[in-house]
């Protein structure tokens, strides 16, 4: 599967700061001090409905992090997954009567032309779980052969117990992490498996529905988790630096996955930090397929809204942090853009070696964006109000926030 074309990061002079970032399985923080190569794996979409404000925002914020390593002079290698096969996919493709296969193929297309749009770095693996399932079945296997996994009426479960370390990256209690299983796509109170959250890690064939030759495995499709594991164990093996997704991914599929590869590799940790973005609301509900409350970036771009002012409402809000979409936000976004083009559209302005240290040191303390917007601003109202000597100074703020923040002015 082929990504999208990347935007060209201009270069910089001097050198960025190394990351701290809030780490979820320690709660606090810690600095990034990847090789001369850093790598990130970050959970991709399943795509029945693409692209939402909740999946930009998360995808921006692992933008971020692939800027300021790029700033460090450091190469990075970045995959990322689709998960075109699963239960929520096969769903909407029987509700609205179309091929599975279709479906995921439109919405994958359109995710693309909305990330090519946003200016976030295309990874260099962009890997569906249909073209992993030839190496996600051995995988299956060595767990049921080492007595990590077991057969329950044809479906192999994962055992948790399997893993000493499970549970270290959530950091919940067994009663959370059941109702969480529940809701996100788990079946604990299935009669027959060892211990309820032990999730699914090959589902047999099914009426109806897709399945693969699965080996010994008879045939059937992957579970969710294991997807993830193969991919990253294949591109970047174990103790890569960061693992990413929305904060919703924590539990369990974040979990169940370091537990997986843990387990097959005898090695500890999957990934040496977990980095999670928060959701995004619409009308007071968090925003999410189940409930409808969508806000799509193709639509805002058939209406007519420039991406940068999208990209630029997604950098107001600290990638931590849940908040809700509103057109107050958007217009915001709109005024900051107008703003700052008009500032860097001038001959000369006030020096800028101070702003992009600024803007450096403000994404380096843990993915700050609106300190970062913040400091533009002063820069943009110095320019309206007193304008300068420094014929270079535009330029530099121009590809300051190309490089750093994804805006193209």
């Amino acid at each position: 599967m082929y990504a999208w074309p990347a935007s060209e990061v201009p270069a910089l002079p001097g050198s960025g700061r190394d990351l701290r970032i809030h780490d979820t399985s320690t709660n606090g923080r810690v600095t990034l001090e990847p090789g001369p190569v850093a790598r990130i794996y970050v959970c991709g979409i399943t795509p029945y409905d693409a692209t939402h404000m909740g999946h930009a925002a998360t995808y921006n914020a692992f933008d971020l992090v692939q800027r300021v390593w790029l700033d460090t002079k450091r190469q990075v290698q970045y995959v990322q997954n689709v998960t075109d096969v699963d239960d929520p996919l096969l769903e909407r493709a029987r509700r609205d009567g179309v091929d599975w296969t279709g479906l995921a193929e439109r919405e994958t297309a359109l995710f693309r032309e909305d990330m090519t749009a946003l200016r976030m770095l295309p990874p260099q693996h962009y890997i569906g779980a249909v073209e992993a399932i030839p190496g996600i079945v051995p995988l299956v296997e060595r767990l049921r052969d080492a007595g990590a996994a077991y057969e329950l009426d044809g479906d192999i479960y994962f055992s948790v117990a399997a893993d000493p370390h499970f549970g270290e990256v959530s950091r919940l209690d067994a009663e959370a992490m059941r109702l969480l299983s529940a809701e996100r796509g788990g079946d604990p109170d299935r009669p027959g498996k060892k211990n309820p959250l032990d999730p699914v890690l090959w589902l047999a064939a099914r009426p109806g529905e897709p399945s693969w030759d699965g080996g010994t495995l008879g045939r059937g499709r992957p579970g969710w988790h294991i997807e993830c594991v193969a991919i990253a164990l294949d591109h970047l093996g174990m103790g890569f630096d960061v693992q990413g997704g929305g904060s919703d991914l924590a539990f369990p599929h974040h979990e169940m996955g370091a537990s997986h590869a843990q387990a097959l590799t005898g090695e500890h940790p999957f990934a040496r930090t977990y980095v999670h973005a928060g959701m995004v609301a619409l009308n007071g509900e968090k925003m999410s397929k189940s409930k409808g409350n969508l806000v799509f970036v193709s639509t805002l771009r058939r209406e007519g809204v420039d991406p940068a002012a999208i990209r630029l409402a997604l950098l107001a809000h600290h990638y931590r942090s849940d908040w809700e979409w509103t057109d107050e936000v958007l217009q915001e976004a709109e005024e900051r853009l107008a703003r700052w083009r008009a500032a860097v559209s001038r001959p000369d302005g006030p020096a800028a070696e101070g702003l992009l240290e600024e803007i450096r040191e403000a994404l380096a303390d843990d993915l700050d964006a609106p300190a970062a917007l913040a400091a533009v601003d002063r820069w943009a109202a110095l320019q309206d109000s007193t304008g300068g000597t420094d014929e270079g100074a535009p330029g530099v703020v121009s590809r300051a926030v190309d490089a750093l923040l994804g805006v193209a002015l």
